[in-house]
């Protein structure tokens, strides 16, 4: 009994694996048609909302999302495996002495839960984002795991990608991108249902400062400075530079007042690109 036990685990187990391997390494070439993010959003909304999705090759957004996204939410993308055991090693000490949470999901390990994986919290799925999050990073490249997080990441309610974002928010293209608008964009990201590019607050114009401060400490030149095949660094600069970003991310962490989450301008999305 116990050994029949047994095989069907290990066959479950079996199963399991190859199916999960084998939809990670569709997804290499393949781009998601829907997520379970996406579906989760259709079904549990409040109120009825335009689904809004739509693919862009990663060569056609602006290195400025690229590096907006990453400065704001992963700024050791590049050198780490999928998980940031520095960044998880602050944000334990941080959290431990100050009442608003300060998370350490690296821009994978959110890939991960967004394409793969259910909205939730539980201990389940976030074992399972560790599982997706090792296989995304053993079968992908950096490039690809970027490209599919800004096409399946929520910039608003029922906006998921820089592709919807773009056209919606800034009538433009995500190629056409400006540096401010990648910023504002990225201000949004901790929560874009509440924190909505139509209508950006105090709070988003804050974030949005501090991103490009960031933005300009990573420098232009990031991607290629940390590419893998480049053996040669700059220790002391990229010391530096971390030294720097510790304190601006620093300044993310502030928590705003009652008046800048509500103390929005009710601008259409032509006057939110208008004034950048």
């Amino acid at each position: 009994m116990i050994r029949k036990i047994l095989f069907w685990i290990l066959k479950a187990m079996a199963i399991f694996l190859g199916v999960t391997v084998l939809w990670v390494l569709l997804y290499r070439w393949v781009n998601p048609p829907i997520t379970w993010l996406h579906i989760s959003d259709q079904i549990f909304q409040e109120e009825s909302s335009t689904y809004h999705y739509e693919w862009v090759d990663g060569d056609q957004i602006s290195p400025f999302m690229k590096l907006a996204v990453v400065s704001s939410e992963d700024n050791n993308f590049m050198t780490h495996n999928g998980f940031d055991w520095e960044a998880i090693e602050k944000a334990r000490k941080y959290n431990e002495t100050h009442k608003k949470k300060r998370g350490a999901s690296t821009i994978s390990q959110q890939t991960a839960k967004n394409v793969f994986l259910w909205p939730s919290r539980s201990w389940v799925r976030k074992g399972l984002e560790v599982y997706f999050t090792f296989l995304i990073e053993t079968f992908w490249s950096k490039e690809r795991i970027l490209e599919v997080y800004l096409n399946v990441i929520e910039m608003g309610p029922c906006v998921y990608g820089v592709q919807s974002a773009s056209t919606l928010y800034f009538h433009t293209t995500p190629s056409q991108l400006t540096r401010e608008q990648c910023a504002l964009i990225a201000s949004c990201l901790p929560n874009p249902k509440k924190f909505q590019l139509a209508k950006p607050g105090r709070y988003m114009r804050k974030r949005q400062q501090v991103i490009l401060r960031m933005m300009s400490c990573l420098g232009n030149d990031y991607f290629e400075r940390n590419q893998e095949d480049n053996e040669v660094r700059d220790v002391e600069k990229e010391n530096k530079v971390t030294r720097q970003l510790d304190q601006l991310i620093e300044d993310l962490d502030f928590v705003p007042g009652p008046t800048e989450e509500t103390e929005d301008s009710i601008s259409p999305p032509s006057q939110v690109r208008d004034s950048l």
